[in-house]
């Protein structure tokens, strides 16, 4: 639907995430992957969308070299649960400990995402809200066993196993747990396209 308008333009998806990854082709939006390193680190005092809008411009700070035609997208996204952000686990007892601690309740995730241009920024968050059930220590282990989840923010994938077994319900986008506000994403660059 887009690639006519995206002719005369490239985007730039800074993300190795094969998930975000997957859904620009799913939505059929080309992309060029450019992932640069930069130190995931935001001030304290920051709390819910305003961790992920930090990280998403900051990703996006390290790119001096943007061209004209040139649409640069970052994203990040966190679980924000009891006033804290969980980023991803570094290891099999991290994991654990998270979904513990998500076990019988409520949570938030949030999704910021950064579009950056030679001449202008825009970021968008959305946050979703994720209900999980009592997850007994058994259901806990053998999710971190068998799917290891270190790549994923509060240790866990909505559409894996514990997704289906362990999530009630949710208020917001579901794409948005995954790990991308695809709706918001297609519009705002529908929106840079058009202007």
């Amino acid at each position: 639907m887009l690639k006519q308008l995206l002719k005369d333009h490239e985007i730039i998806l800074a993300s190795g995430s094969p998930r975000r990854q997957r859904f620009f082709q799913d939505l059929e939006i080309p992309v060029t992957i450019d992932v640069r390193s930069v130190e995931e680190v935001f001030p304290e005092h920051l709390k819910k969308e305003e961790i992920t809008d930090f990280l998403s411009i900051l990703k996006a700070s390290v790119f001096k070299d943007l061209k004209e035609n040139q649409i640069l997208i970052t994203s990040d996204t966190i679980v924000y649960n009891d006033g804290e952000a969980m980023g991803k686990p570094i290891d099999h007892e991290e994991a654990v400990k998270m979904l513990s601690a998500l076990s019988g309740k409520d949570h938030e995730v949030i999704t910021s995402v950064c579009f950056t241009t030679q001449t202008s920024q825009k970021v968008l968050n959305h946050v979703t809200k994720v209900y999980f059930s009592e997850l007994s220590e058994g259901e806990i282990e053998y999710y971190v066993n068998n799917f290891k989840p270190f790549d994923k923010a509060g240790g866990y994938a909505i559409q894996e196993w514990i997704g289906l077994i362990g999530i009630k319900k949710i208020e917001g986008s579901y794409f948005n747990v995954v790990g991308l506000p695809t709706y918001e994403v297609y519009s705002i660059i529908k929106e840079m396209l058009n202007s």
